[in-house]
């Protein structure tokens, strides 16, 4: 049985804990590996070695540490489809998903290759006379990063190669249920030459994330995952003087208007709902379907009911399985609960399974209308592959109920008005916006930006926000004297 090593001061070793978190292949819940939870003195060996690595780490110029990020990229991108394959292996991701989760961070290691750019201050000459003020930007210290299951690629590369491009050192733990990845990737950062104790990696639960939160020598805290452990994080980490940027839960509405093309909206529907088995914070959860709009309801389900979960390597499959049992468990329960409290079933995936692989975690799409406010599948964030279709009379209704949802994540709006788009975008209390597009996740030059419950902070990942929370401005104001000029006093220079 595969053991996942930590990585410390620049060596993978095998933790001496003896409690261990099985890793299963989702498509049939088979053991797959082990990841040990890491014992106290290993969690501070690894604060320790980032707390050491940074003295030394911080003067290093940033050309050279943006070359590090040069080879880094390459080297992700030589390794893509090797990458991709361990993703999906442990995800149970199909493999063009998989991909995607890879190029999604190595697009932001991209953008820390340009940190020399991003890092520079700003200059003032004679702000009085003869006094010029300037400043730096200079990094931090020990940062932390906790990251969810969904995205093992993506996610931790939104956050290490930028906090570490910045000057800081870095302590990784990632999700238990798929760490064979985010291993990976710290393999390969090493191997593009990162000195040792600049990145480090943990394992484990929650036992190992406090200290993250509570040690005086990590400065800054990244956190991606559900909307209870969010807030825990975010307040317990400011509550001991840390920076913290959390992005918790999401419920994404698109709304569909009349005059939209209705191929377009359609044919995107369907992957932005359930594609990823709807296991996305930016997965369109709910459909708001506008005045005559609602005609397409049935043909939305048509084509929502033509896509297959499977293996992650069969290239027929739509999207493969949900993570774990309990993940499993907890969507057939909203599903139950939609049914039991008056939505209409349209498609229904709850006794979904996969031939010779019924042992594992599958859900089929589904689809309600007639959905209320009230119910809990449009209350709770579901996290699966179910969409819930809603009909409002105007866009002014459509906005109402967006804005009246406690998260602000990513919504969308399909028109081919532009005056209905701009008031959408300028009135919307959402954080992402796209207009015919239904998954507006932004490129890494922009910030992942959502609101309201969907995060908790005041900086966002990755873009200019992420350097502004990986670093810290130092302002100098400087003046020198006349008679500090070479040739003494007796050189006379008017600044009058």
């Amino acid at each position: 049985m595969k053991r996942v090593p930590l990585l410390i001061n620049g060596e993978f070793v095998d933790s001496s804990s003896a409690e261990n978190i099985e890793v299963t292949n989702p498509a049939d819940n088979s053991v797959i590996a082990q990841a040990p939870c890491a014992t106290d003195t290993e969690v501070e060996q690894a604060i320790a070695t980032a707390q050491r690595a940074f003295e030394n780490w911080k003067d290093v110029p940033v050309t050279q540490r943006a070359r590090l990020m040069m080879r880094y990229q390459a080297l992700l991108k030589e390794h893509h489809d090797e990458i991709a394959t361990l993703l999906a292996s442990e995800t149970g991701k199909t493999f063009d998903d998989a991909k995607g989760d890879v190029w999604r961070g190595i697009e932001v290691v991209e953008q820390a290759m340009n940190v020399p750019s991003l890092m520079m201050g700003e200059t003032a000459e004679n702000v009085a006379r003869g006094i010029d003020t300037y400043s730096f930007i200079q990094p931090l210290g020990v940062c932390a990063g906790i990251t969810p299951f969904n995205f093992p690629a993506m996610i931790p590369l939104w956050m290490f190669p930028l906090a570490i491009a910045c000057g800081n050192t870095f302590v990784l733990k990632p999700s238990e249920q798929d760490p064979l990845t985010p291993t990976r990737l710290a393999e390969l950062f090493l191997e593009a030459g990162a000195p040792p104790g600049v990145l480090n990696v943990i394992h484990g639960g929650k036992e190992q994330v406090e200290p993250l939160l509570t040690d005086p020598r990590i400065k800054a805290v990244s956190f991606v995952g559900s909307v209870p452990v969010g807030q825990h994080i975010y307040r317990t980490a400011t509550a001991n003087m840390k920076r913290a940027q959390c992005f918790a839960g999401a419920k994404n509405h698109t709304v569909i208007m009349p005059d939209a093309n209705k191929e377009h909206v359609l044919n995107n529907l369907v992957g932005a709902s359930v594609g990823a088995a709807g296991q996305r914070c930016m997965a369109i959860s709910v459909a708001v379907f506008v005045g005559e709009a609602e005609k397409w309801i049935p043909e939305l389900v048509e084509r929502i009911a033509k896509v297959k979960p499977g293996l992650w390597n069969d290239e027929k499959a739509g999207f493969g399985p949900l993570i774990s049992p309990q993940a499993k468990q907890r969507v057939l329960r909203l599903i139950q609960e939609g049914k039991s409290q008056g939505a209409n079933c349209l498609l229904d995936g709850s006794q979904f399974s996969v031939k010779g692989y019924e042992s594992g975690n599958w859900v089929g799409p589904t689809v309600f209308s007639d959905v209320t406010t009230k119910m809990s599948i449009y209350r709770e964030e579901i996290f699966g592959p179910v969409l819930s279709c809603m009909s409002v009379a105007s866009l002014d209704d459509a906005l109402t109920l967006v804005n009246n949802n406690p998260y602000g994540n990513g919504t969308s709006i399909f028109t081919n008005s532009g005056a209905a788009a701009r008031k959408y975008q300028s009135n919307v209390e959402v954080g992402q916006v796209g207009i015919n597009v239904p998954i507006p996740v932004p490129l890494p030059f922009f910030s992942f930006t959502g609101w309201k419950n969907s995060f908790y902070g005041d900086l966002h990942a990755y873009g200019k926000q992420a350097i502004r929370f990986y670093s810290e401005t130092k302002t100098i104001t400087s003046r020198w004297l006349e008679d500090d000029v070479p040739g003494g006093p007796n050189l006379t220079i008017s600044i009058d």
